[in-house]
């Protein structure tokens, strides 16, 4: 894939995604990572957003959009099975190791020796990952309503409609699907939930629509879940960039009690709480952006 390459803003004002994929290898053989770039191509800083469970990278286009004003590179890959992105021809490979994996190829294919990181849920445990790890090129982390203890009970809720959705006859159709089972991302208002949905679903035969992930990603999610809660706390301590957690206040994935021991313990995060939300903020409006805007910028 390939596009304009200026990193310049439009007439318009809005900056046009640079499009393209890297390829990337698991034990199965070969897949490709597509990512979309905003902003200056040779801006000073670089934003690396990764999405959630059964989302993309477009989730973080407002984000991208407000950022590449301001001067910043923001970089949004879709994480292999989703998006754009090739679907692993054994599903067993989706798990951390080789998403861990791909995003360090992509940052060796963008030439970073140093990145800030935005992890929405399991884009956040990845980068928790990266940046528990010696020589991490991770500089500042933000963590989207996730941290190293997840509740078992999250767990099997998410695995409920995981690989669930159903075929759809309409693009209303999905909408009325993703207001449900998305309503914990709060208020995004009727263009939010219909940007949203656009960019979650593909046309298929026969004129209908699915989701915009593989479904068996769902096989290792709940052999997951059965295990029991995810303690991550020996990974998170070791991190030791400057961190924020923003937490959405109805959260059930990342609870207060939680919060509160993450602004104690390992890079004794900053944290912030999002009134109205459940899991996970989509950083769709200004006031949400600003947490961001502020914490990037040192403050």
């Amino acid at each position: 894939m390939g596009s304009d390459q200026s990193g310049q803003a439009d007439g318009a004002g809005r900056f046009p995604a640079r499009e393209h994929e890297v390829r990337c290898v698991s034990a199965a053989g070969i897949h490709r990572m597509a990512y979309r770039e905003y902003g200056p191509c040779d801006a000073a800083r670089t934003l690396l957003c990764v999405h959630g469970l059964t989302r993309n990278g477009h989730d973080f286009e407002p984000l991208a959009q407000r950022l590449a004003a301001d001067g910043w590179r923001v970089v949004c890959p879709d994480v292999v099975g989703r998006g754009h992105s090739s679907w692993l021809a054994d599903p067993r490979h989706y798990e951390f190791p080789q998403y861990v994996a791909d995003m360090m190829l992509l940052l060796a294919r963008l030439d970073l020796d140093s990145v800030s990181w935005l992890g929405t849920s399991m884009g956040g445990l990845i980068g928790m990952i990266i940046a528990s790890l010696d020589d991490s090129p991770v500089e500042r982390l933000i963590l989207n309503d996730v941290g190293p203890f997840v509740p078992v009970e999250a767990l099997r809720r998410i695995g409920e409609y995981v690989g669930q959705a159903p075929s759809f006859a309409s693009v209303d159709e999905a909408e009325r699907f993703l207001r449900f089972v998305c309503a914990p991302f709060g208020d995004l208002g009727d263009a939010g939930w219909r940007r949203l949905t656009e960019t979650s679903i593909k046309p298929v035969a026969d004129g209908r629509w699915n989701m915009r992930y593989d479904p068996r990603i769902a096989e290792n999610f709940r052999a997951q879940a059965a295990g029991g809660d995810i303690d991550l706390w020996p990974i998170y301590e070791r991190i030791r960039c400057p961190t924020l957690v923003i937490r959405g206040a109805r959260s059930d994935l990342l609870g207060a009690d939680t919060l509160a021991q993450m602004a104690l313990r390992g890079p004794l995060a900053q944290t912030a709480e999002i009134a109205g939300v459940g899991h996970a903020p989509m950083f769709f409006d200004d006031a949400q952006i600003g947490l961001l805007r502020a914490f990037l910028a040192g403050h």
